[in-house]
């Protein structure tokens, strides 16, 4: 049972962002100040990354927690309303993040995963991490 109203849980859904997120902003702008030059959910890369730096072969994903299941074993106890829908949901999520990893390695791609709260808490050592890639 759904703690919230269909129209309070429509809101709340509305305002979640594909793209354009608070951990995108904060990511890109500090890999555009140091220098790299991206694509934006690039959809001629698979699995539309967040940031594609073309010449280099790199695919950048910031990942939320929630929707893409960090720690899911430990998170998962903490749903108590409509289980059967997030479970699914998330689950999906975390295994197409596996596909589009894997088809990206095959196909010559660096990918990056950053969690959300490590580039917000953190964002230099993110892009510490491409600038170290990309030097090896």
């Amino acid at each position: 049972m759904d703690r919230l109203t269909p129209e309070q849980r429509k809101k709340n859904m509305q305002a979640v962002k594909a793209s354009g997120s608070q951990i995108e902003k904060i990511l890109g702008s500090e890999l555009f100040k140091r220098g790299y030059r991206y694509r934006k959910n690039y959809k001629k890369v698979f699995g539309k990354p967040d940031f594609v730096l073309v010449k280099q072969k790199v695919a950048i994903f910031c990942d939320s927690e929630f929707w893409h299941g960090k720690n899911w074993k430990i998170a998962q106890k903490d749903f108590r309303s409509n289980k059967s829908f997030w479970f699914k949901k998330i689950e999906g999520n975390i295994k197409r993040d596996k596909v589009v990893n894997k088809t990206l390695r095959k196909e010559g791609w660096v990918v990056m995963r950053f969690w959300g709260k490590d580039i917000i808490k953190n964002c230099n050592k993110c892009v510490d991490k491409v600038d170290n890639r990309l030097k090896n």
